[in-house]
């Protein structure tokens, strides 16, 4: 028989022991809780985007001193990149001398060799897709077609096109409208989306090239918004008549599967002299956008490598003001 006295002595025990453990418990969770909060605190916002490299950013090394544009893997990769965006137009030699299989071979064997991933190619000087002679929209729409295969072939997501025509406002659009519906309607059975750019003439106006996604509502036809380009008319001495490079980025952000960082000249801070690069990525951030984000240095006054290292330095810094 258990004495009362002891079964008291036992129970007051085993109180103090649960008072003393859930006293430590709460310490240690306050202490943990402390902690967690002086991480976060001291923890940098992450970049909600990557950044790629735009070959066109060494366009002036490929046509002027000579680089070999096959290795624009190994360059891109010496410069810290992982992932790089090709332009059809600089390999035109190449594809004449060698045809596209062949140049499309290379330029897979170079992106596995220095391990970058192929993200798009930039298509120029293949006609017009919003052409108002349905002859030459045709002949545009099957121009595109074998880059369509070769972006297939090298993993990209996308090409890039351009989207240009002659005419009305209306009447471009219309007609950019049914070339890039045509070339869309072929890229969705290769899994390749058709990017316009605003690159000058009716694609520099946003509300233009919105409308124009907005008409076609197809999910691998979208745009690829460049922080510049947004001169519909040149002069022979500067843009005659220029849209506003916020609002374009903003109308074209919802259609964006790709986004070109442009970059001119840089101030004392390291800041884009044209572009305010914290503005534009608040754009391309409130959009939901966490792709990447590709440099393209067109500066004279850095060589063009210094051009790239500036440019993601800037876009590095500027991804910290974002909120």
């Amino acid at each position: 028989m258990i004495h009362k006295k002891t079964i008291r002595r036992t129970f007051q025990v085993a109180m103090l022991f649960f008072i003393f453990t859930a006293c430590g418990d709460d310490k240690k969770k306050q202490n943990a809780t402390k902690a967690q909060i002086e991480a976060e605190v001291d923890m940098p916002s992450k970049q909600f985007f990557e950044i790629s490299l735009a070959q066109w950013s060494l366009h002036k090394a490929i046509r002027e001193n000579g680089m070999d544009p096959f290795d624009f893997a190994k360059q891109a990769k010496a410069l810290g990149f992982n992932a790089i965006e090709y332009v059809s137009g600089l390999y035109t030699k190449q594809v004449k001398a060698l045809g596209i299989d062949a140049v499309v071979e290379k330029l897979k064997h170079e992106s596995e060799k220095h391990n970058v991933k192929n993200l798009l190619i930039m298509i120029d000087g293949e006609g017009h897709l919003a052409s108002s002679d349905e002859k030459q929209l045709h002949k545009a729409i099957e121009n595109h077609k074998k880059w369509v295969d070769a972006a297939k072939e090298l993993g990209c997501h996308s090409i890039r096109v351009n989207a240009h025509g002659e005419g009305a406002y209306q009447e471009v659009l219309e007609q950019a409208v049914k070339g890039l519906s045509k070339l869309s309607e072929y890229a969705q059975t290769k899994g390749i989306n058709i990017l316009v750019e605003n690159h000058g003439g009716y694609t520099s106006n946003g509300q233009w090239l919105a409308s124009v996604m907005a008409k076609v509502n197809m999910p691998n036809c979208g745009t690829l918004p460049d922080f510049g380009n947004f001169c519909i008319k040149r002069k022979e001495d500067g843009c005659e008549d220029e849209y506003d490079k916020y609002k374009g980025v903003e109308e074209l952000m919802p259609y964006a599967k790709a986004v070109s960082a442009k970059s001119y000249d840089f101030d004392e801070h390291g800041n884009e002299k044209e572009i305010d690069y914290s503005r534009m990525l608040q754009i391309v951030k409130n959009a939901n956008y966490s792709g990447y984000i590709g440099i393209e240095y067109e500066g004279s006054i850095l060589s063009e490598k210094d051009g790239i290292i500036a440019t993601k330095k800037l876009l590095e810094k500027a991804a910290k003001t974002v909120k």
